[in-house]
């Protein structure tokens, strides 16, 4: 399993948003659809940039 570091970037103000996730097109669609109490302010979110990582510690670890 991989999971992907992203950061994303709202077309409402250009704000950036950083996460992971194990399936980038759902992640991304659950930001946009206005479930995350964060994102759903700055809807519409587009994936700006992507990092794979072998394990969910990694992954965690380049978030922060």
């Amino acid at each position: 399993m991989e999971y992907i570091v992203y950061i994303i970037q709202s077309e409402l103000d250009n704000s950036f948003y950083i996460g992971y996730s194990m399936n980038i097109e759902q992640r991304l669609l659950y930001h946009n659809s206005g479930k995350s109490r964060y994102t759903s302010r700055k809807i519409p979110w587009k994936i700006v940039y992507t990092e794979t990582y072998l394990t969910r510690s990694e992954a965690m670890k380049r978030e922060r």
